[in-house]
């Protein structure tokens, strides 16, 4: 799911903790970011503050997991 930002940030990442499959952030550089390493998370920060939106490429292992994530989710 291609995603523009990110609602409260901080809640977000503690419902991926929450997620039992994998979630990742994928960059336009083809980064791939684990969304449970705290690591990434910071870099994912920094990309949403460096730029006005994001465009990333949320990847959820377990699909039906997404929807405890969308609230959080800004989509284009």
């Amino acid at each position: 799911m291609r995603i523009t930002n990110i609602k409260h940030p901080s809640e977000f990442f503690r419902r991926i903790l929450q997620c039992k499959g994998s979630v990742e952030l994928v960059t336009s550089e083809g980064d791939r970011l684990n969304l449970k390493s705290t690591l990434c998370q910071y870099l994912a920060l920094t990309q949403m503050f460096d730029d006005a939106k994001l465009n990333m490429e949320l990847v959820l292992s377990e699909p039906d997991e997404l929807e405890h994530l969308r609230e959080y989710i800004v989509c284009d």
